[in-house]
């Protein structure tokens, strides 16, 4: 049996022919969904890009614990787990998170990996002299829009951008190892994350009168900009999606080539969506997750059952990747993940959770049933209590600071590192983010898919709280978080036993 997981980051569901979009030209996304089962409820779990893939590596939540950080040694690893049961992993990846303070030790986990750079800022061509960019436009980060500037002149043709580099090398690992068993081939494209920069191929696609300033890598923030400007950056959004698209159709035509339907799992996902000037808002970090971001394309198929063309409406999230890959390959899946293994849910659309979580550390904590969606908002301006738990106390390209590593204490074990103690320290959120532009709010998606006018019904919000209340006790969430959302704390709260195997 064999394996592949295509990763796109921040690829919107909602700009995707299988979900609805018809001005859009992603035809090998339509050959996909007739191949596969496409789900219509699978959401975002821990938010954004390296706390999405902790989840996918140990099927559990990173959000409630920590913020943006490596794989801590007490974490259950998918790919490792796969490699220690001689299933060869091969990432393949343009993602330069990877290689920052806050995500160094994920890729260590495969058998091997490879890494093409250049995108977003990546310090990869030294020039001591960089000049400014035009592409700052409200963007706070300067010195990485300076870099990516840089890297620009390097990236002129279609086969010079790393998307194309990650796709081709993926392939030529399929070519070399098709005839081969047992192997999980991970191929991760940063695209269509920002800066949304496209070969002339695919934005000739959109092609538009503009007359605005450089405009294609917006920030994290309310939109200040012209309508025109909000078309133009959504435009070349959509180019890069035509990439993506483009070079998905590789892999699909080499698993028509090599007749891989027949015994290979093929997985095409996301971390999460963007917001491109809904809400009137950009990005992905800001509160609330509005399902722009929130709900994510997925597509599945499962040799096995042979299911194809069909769609799934439970509610799945990437947490239940990892058990769904270790399911495959037939290895036991550790107790500790608590996601549920999608081989049922494909093949008859079996129920697989009655609720999921989904949120950033520090922020809103939200929950769904797939009808409701409950944004729970902290309920102090000063956003307290909150700590960190973590034995590697770094964030994205830093370390946590002095100040915080010093309120530093040893906690007693939680029920999934394994008896080990973990540092808690007083920290902020990762983002600074204005968790109070908006309250606690209820939207019923069903009546209300794009979520512009918040519900007050007291009865479905006491179902929701009770479902949040329970996903969190059930995660061994730490006692402040109840109090930070002024929820009343469980009892039994801190380090509830584990219940082995209870998703299955």
């Amino acid at each position: 049996m064999k394996a592949i997981m295509i990763m796109f980051d921040s690829l919107n569901r909602h700009m995707l022919p299988p979900y609805g979009c018809e001005d859009i030209e992603a035809p090998n996304f339509k050959r996909l969904q007739d191949r596969t089962v496409t789900f219509d409820q699978s959401w975002v779990g821990s938010m954004p890009c390296m706390p999405a893939r902790h989840d996918l590596h140990t099927g559990r939540y990173n959000f409630l614990h920590r913020g943006w950080g490596p794989m801590e040694p007490y974490d259950n690893s998918m790919p490792e787990i796969l490699k220690e049961n001689n299933v060869y992993t091969h990432l393949v990846t343009d993602h330069q998170h990877y290689w920052e303070d806050g995500g160094y030790n994920y890729h260590t986990r495969y058998n091997s990996f490879e890494f093409f750079r250049g995108q977003e800022g990546d310090t990869w061509k030294g020039e001591v002299f960089q000049e400014d960019p035009p592409i700052l436009g409200g963007n706070e980060l300067e010195s990485v829009n300076k870099h990516d500037w840089v890297n620009r002149k390097y990236i002129k043709e279609k086969e010079d951008f790393p998307q194309a580099f990650t796709f081709n090398n993926g392939l030529d690992f399929i070519k070399k190892n098709n005839n081969e068993d047992d192997w999980f081939l991970q191929i991760e494209t940063f695209d269509p994350h920002e800066p949304f920069y496209a070969p002339e191929e695919f934005r000739a696609k959109y092609a538009h009168e503009y007359n605005g300033p450089h405009f294609d890598w917006p920030s994290y923030r309310n939109v200040v900009e012209t309508e025109e400007q909000v078309e133009h950056a959504g435009l070349e959004y959509k180019a890069l999606v035509s990439m993506c698209d483009h070079y998905l159709g590789k892999v699909l035509d080499m698993m028509e080539e090599y007749n891989l339907w027949e015994d290979t799992m093929l997985i095409v996902n996301t971390d999460h969506g963007f917001l491109l000037g809904e809400h009137d808002w950009w990005g992905k970090c800001v509160q609330p997750f509005y399902n722009e971001v929130a709900r994510t394309p997925l597509f599945i198929w499962d040799p096995r059952s042979g299911k194809q063309g069909t769609r799934s409406d439970k509610l799945v999230q990437l947490i239940d990747l990892a058990p769904t890959l270790l399911d495959f390959f037939n290895v036991e899946i550790p107790k500790e993940m608590l996601g549920t293994p999608l081989r049922d849910t494909i093949a008859e659309n079996k129920e697989t959770h009655e609720a999921v979580l989904y949120g950033i550390y520090g922020g809103h904590v939200n929950c769904t049933d797939g009808r409701y969606v409950y944004m729970r908002a902290p309920v102090s301006e000063e956003n307290t209590p909150l700590y960190s738990y973590t034995l590697f106390p770094v964030r994205l390209r830093r370390f946590f600071n002095l100040e915080e590593i010093k309120t530093a204490t040893l906690t007693e074990p939680f029920s999934f590192s394994k008896g080990a103690p973990l540092m808690k320290m007083e920290t902020k959120s990762d983002y600074d983010v204005d968790f109070h532009r908006y309250s606690t709010m209820l939207f019923d998606i069903k009546k209300d898919p794009e979520q512009k006018e918040p519900i007050n019904d007291p009865e479905i919000e006491k179902k929701m709280i009770n479902l949040l209340v329970q996903l969190m006790k059930e995660n061994d969430a730490p006692t402040e978080q109840y109090e930070r959302l002024g929820l009343s704390i469980p009892e039994n709260s801190l380090n509830p036993p584990l219940e082995s195997n209870a998703r299955q």
